[in-house]
């Protein structure tokens, strides 16, 4: 609990990171850390989607990635479909969608399409890219990032581009940089890697999606039980 500026306290917000089990997940955590907010790593999904925010971080690889979340992929989907707020980075982003060329297993297929292979003469996109903004009103609009840092092999194909905010351009190939269905986001950049600009924008985002899951509930006078 924090205590407001009128001394009434206030629940921290839980924000669950999930663990593929692929890497370290130390800059991610250190970028959304905040007084307000009660970050946890997990390795069971079904725990992390209890969070009141879930983020699936950008290390690892798809099909590995996949397994890691086979067991409870269905309650995932349907949490996302209730309204939990995730953000998904890079790989995270990727996973949201049906399927990858990148391994076996199936994503959670939130977003639909699928995750190809970048098909141009230098793979991977590696280093500071710009990124394409959509005109869109609702989205982190103080904040809308101008340039991150990449590090992608794959790319995701939604079936229905109104589901892009951002596109960036590799070479002779431009593919979306940020997605959201709902009150999930994907971000194929790495935002916590990009700077003091990344960080804002990336708090941002999270502030943002938190705020809509509070929206929701007040408009349906219900809270759904993940």
């Amino acid at each position: 609990m924090t205590v407001g500026p009128t001394g009434a306290r206030k629940r921290r917000s839980t924000i669950a990171t999930f663990d593929y089990g692929a890497g370290n997940l130390h800059s991610l955590v250190k970028a959304i850390a905040g007084d307000n907010r009660e970050i946890s790593v997990e390795t069971d999904l079904r725990s992390a989607i209890r969070a009141d925010l879930l983020v699936l971080p950008g290390v690892g690889a798809f099909g590995s990635a996949a397994r890691a979340m086979e067991s409870a992929g269905s309650s995932l989907a349907s949490a996302l479909a209730d309204g939990l707020p995730c953000l998904g980075i890079c790989l995270g982003m990727q996973l949201l969608f049906d399927a990858s060329e990148e391994g076996s297993g199936k994503g959670v297929g939130f977003i639909s399409g699928n995750v190809t292979r970048l098909r141009t003469p230098t793979v991977p996109h590696m280093g500071w890219n710009d990124i394409e903004w959509r005109a869109v009103e609702d989205f982190a609009q103080p904040v809308q990032l101008q340039t991150a840092y990449f590090a992608n092999a794959y790319i995701c194909q939604p079936d229905d581009e109104s589901a892009v905010l951002a596109f960036t351009t590799h070479q002779d190939t431009t593919f979306a940089s940020v997605v959201r269905r709902a009150n999930t986001v994907g971000v194929q950049f790495h935002p916590e890697k990009s700077s003091s600009a990344g960080r804002a924008f990336i708090n941002a985002v999270i502030d943002d999606l938190l705020k809509s899951e509070i929206r929701a509930i007040n408009a349906a006078g219900t809270i759904i039980c993940r």
